[in-house]
């Protein structure tokens, strides 16, 4: 959906933040132990990452042998996310995102950070960055533990993938009353067969359709009263399809796959909406 830069700070400092933050000797020994395997397996993450390939890796019950994923899980959340040490490191990976949107779906808000790869299945990269991605909560909460078995199955991964340089999302209008829109996931034809199925996968999984449908009902009823005024003149329907047609455009010079651009083509398309569809009630 949208692009993130990397963060800045590697799964082996932030392990050893994390050791330092904690009480118990043995457990801190124990991860100071495991560092050398999340450095390793981060090195790993970064190149399948870069490839689409991350659903190649192996799930593991443990870090090196040495720290349970039990344990791993205690530590992300009692350390990583509270601790004074790490505390800002957690912050920062929240605010990567532009005006706190949520980089998955483009829509809500960030609450919490996501494990691309969860950390049941991946204790490894519990405490990893470049595997922490900020996240809504309706986000965090559709994708649960949704561990990919194909490329195909991979969502994409604001910190490798970027498909917001071509347009893929479009919409189209449901006359019926209340008018409504429906969006679909259109590759271009650049795309390959597994990118242009992981943007599918991504759709489905984060449930935008419906999503951003609700949100293009919303916009409809609030234009309504301005439409309503440019349809009190003759020639309205090419007035009413000029209008949106320039929201679209200005939305599609900030993003190029947003809803709201996908909307007002959709709308500025429809021979029905521009002829007075939007009225019906």
């Amino acid at each position: 959906m949208r692009s993130l830069p990397r963060p800045g700070i590697t799964g082996a400092e932030a392990l050893e933040l994390c050791a330092s933050s904690i009480r118990d000797e043995d457990l801190r020994n124990r991860l100071l132990l495991a560092v050398a395997s999340v450095e390793a397996a981060e090195a790993v993450y970064v190149e399948n990452g870069e490839g689409a390939t991350l659903h190649a890796l192996a799930g593991t019950k443990n870090v090196g042998g040495y720290v349970t994923g039990k344990e791993v899980e205690r530590v992300y959340n009692g350390t990583f996310v509270k601790s004074s040490r790490t505390r800002n490191v957690y912050a920062k990976l929240k605010k990567a995102c532009v005006n706190d949107i949520c980089p998955l779906c483009g829509q809500g808000t960030v609450h919490q950070l996501d494990h691309y790869l969860p950390i049941t299945s991946f204790p490894v990269f519990g405490v990893t960055a470049i595997n922490l991605v900020p996240a809504c909560s309706d986000c965090n909460k559709y994708k649960l533990v949704h561990v990919p078995a194909t490329a195909a199955e991979q969502t994409i991964h604001p910190y490798f993938d970027e498909v917001d340089d071509e347009r893929w999302l479009f919409g189209e209008v449901v006359e019926g009353t209340p008018a409504a829109v429906r969006f679909s996931v259109i590759p271009p034809v650049s795309w390959g067969a597994v990118k242009a199925e992981r943007m599918r996968t991504h759709f489905r999984i984060y449930r935008l359709g419906t999503l951003y449908a609700t949100h293009a009902a919303v916009e409809i009823v609030n234009m309504r009263y301005a439409l309503r005024k440019m349809a009190a003149t003759a020639g309205f329907e090419q007035r009413i399809r000029k209008d949106l047609r320039g929201r679209a455009e200005s939305c599609a010079d900030v993003y190029e796959n947003s809803w709201q651009r996908a909307t007002y083509d959709a709308l500025a398309d429809s021979d029905w909406f521009c002829a007075g569809g939007f009225d019906e009630t």
